[in-house]
Order: C-alpha cells, then structure tokens, then sequence
C-alpha cells in the first residue's frame, strides 16, 4: 500500500512531467534514468531516487526545494526511519573517585552501626526514554515539514499535490502575494484568453478570483465542479472522490476538454480538465460518465 507521503511525492513529480511537456520516452533521452524507471516512478511503483527528482524540477524549470523535502518524507516513511525508535540509553554512572597515594580516606565518627547504604544512581527510565525518542522523531517531522511549507510560501506550485482530504479550493491555493517587498498582490495569470486554450489551470495561475459555475455530487458519489476564471476568460472543470474510469468532459464555445482517472493515484487526488476559451455570455456544459454506467450525467450553466 502506499503512503500519503509516496503518494504526495508522485502526485508533484507528475504534475512536473507534464509541465515540462515531456513522454517517458523523452524522459529517459533527456535523463540518466531509463523509459522504465520513469514509469515506475510517475505511478508510485518505487520510490525514485533524489537524482531523479532533481532532474525532473531541472526539465520543468521548477526550483528543486519543495519536492526535495517531499521526497524526504517519502523516503523517510519508506526507509522506517521515521518510526525507527533508537535503542534505549544506557544508565551512566559517575565513577568512583580514587583515594590518592599517601592519604588515608577520611571516616566519621564511629556509630557501632553499618555504614549507610550509597545512593544509587539516576536512571534513565523505559518512559524517559520513549519520551526522548518521541520528541526526536516530532522534531525531525517538523523540520521537514517546515521545509515544505517554507518553500512553498516562496511561490511552488504543484497541480495535484493536496489530495481530496484536504478540500482546499483552488484559490486558496495561489501563490503568495510577489512584488518588490511592498506585498502589491498576487502574481498575474501566464495566459489569457485564446492563449490558455488546452492548457493547465493552475500551472497559467488562473486559479485566483474564481466564479464557480456548476456544483453537483454524482449518483456514484463523485464530485464534480466547473469553475471560471473572468481574468484568465477561461473555464474548466474538476472532480474528485472518483474511481478509476470515471471521466469529466467540458464544452463551451471551443473544443470539448476532457480528463479521465486512469489509475489509483489520480483516484486520490483532484483531477482538471485543461482550460478553454470561455466568454460572458458562454453556455459552458460538463458531462461526468461514470465506469459502468452508460448514459453520463450532464450539467450546464451560462458564464455571467
């Protein structure tokens, strides 16, 4: 079974890969690491070594940070290591002084009675030191995760790193407010209008200041969401709580787009559709079909 940490990693490593507009064969041409391994990599099969991770931020011209720290994690959980309790301390004894050459050790009045019994000493407890170990271990989570967290308020994005547990919306998820260091605002979109066309939401920023369209729970229990960007003038559509088959299709005014679960891992997560051209005015109209079922489930609103 895979970890929640695994599967972050590989859910960031694929929304990387096709950023960088790359197959896994074009992968293993521009890497040190086969077609192969790429494909075990990208679906969570084995954990990729850090070169690996490294060189795909290098191809997607994303900074290195983020994922390292992902990928710390990872292999932390992978490894045992961050459950691993070292082995318990070993109470330490303060030696015995030695009586020095010559002088004879001093001795008390004699009572007649046996002299007191030498205090023991202090141990290091079964509690002490599980305590001990368990601090160690928060601490070293925490300075990992504090990595994480640090470099992703330095403006990282990834499409697919927070999973469906977290029910965070696509504009609470931009990047920080950028500038000159006044705080002037978020970042503009990459694209606009014709220009974002068949192309990721959250990669161009057009997730910031969004209209949602449609809203709707599935008869397979799938959630499904269109959301419309006025900056951006684009739309698209996004579900999750899916299974894998299940697919999301969206039209508006130019070609249909569509994104389909293809495996466990992208059951796990969001999935989007790519962007289209969508005008104030637009008719916008997304089918959900679910696997198994014949007839898709559709829905249509009007861009305000």
């Amino acid at each position: 079974m895979r970890s929640p940490e695994r599967a972050r990693l590989t859910a960031a490593l694929r929304s990387l890969k096709e950023r960088a507009g790359l197959s896994l064969t074009g992968l293993g041409e521009r890497t040190p690491f086969s077609k192969s391994s790429w494909g075990r990599y990208l679906t969570g099969e084995i954990l990729p070594p850090r070169e690996a991770v490294r060189e795909l931020c290098r191809l997607a011209g994303e900074p290195e940070g983020r994922c390292l720290a992902l990928w710390e994690l990872a292999e932390s959980e992978s490894s045992g290591r961050a459950t691993q309790a070292p082995p318990p301390a070993r109470p330490e004894t303060a030696p015995e002084p030695e009586p020095q050459p010559g002088k004879e050790p001093e001795e008390g009045p004699d009572t007649g009675g046996p002299a007191p019994p030498r205090p023991a000493p202090p141990a290091t407890t079964a509690a002490t030191a599980t305590a001990a170990t368990t601090h160690r271990r928060s601490w070293r989570a925490t300075a990992v995760m504090a990595a994480v967290l640090a470099v992703t308020a330095g403006g990282v994005t990834a499409t697919a790193l927070l999973l469906p547990a977290d029910r965070t919306p696509d504009d609470a998820r931009r990047p920080p407010a950028t500038g000159t260091g006044t705080g002037t605002g978020p970042p503009p979109p990459r694209c606009q209008g014709d220009a974002c066309e068949g192309r990721d939401p959250m990669n161009m920023l057009c997730g910031i200041g969004l209209d949602t369209l449609i809203e709707h729970r599935t008869a397979s229990g799938a959630h499904l969401q269109v959301r419309y960007s006025p900056t951006c003038g684009t739309s698209w559509g996004r579900i999750w709580d899916t299974r894998v088959g299940d697919r999301i299709e969206l039209t508006a005014a130019g070609p249909t787009r569509s994104a389909e679960i293809t495996d466990a891992l992208d059951a796990t997560a969001y999935l989007y559709t790519p962007m289209t051209r969508t005008r104030p005015g637009t008719v916008v109209r997304a089918c959900f079909r679910s696997e198994g079922r014949n007839e898709p489930e559709c829905y249509e609103a009007t861009v305000p």
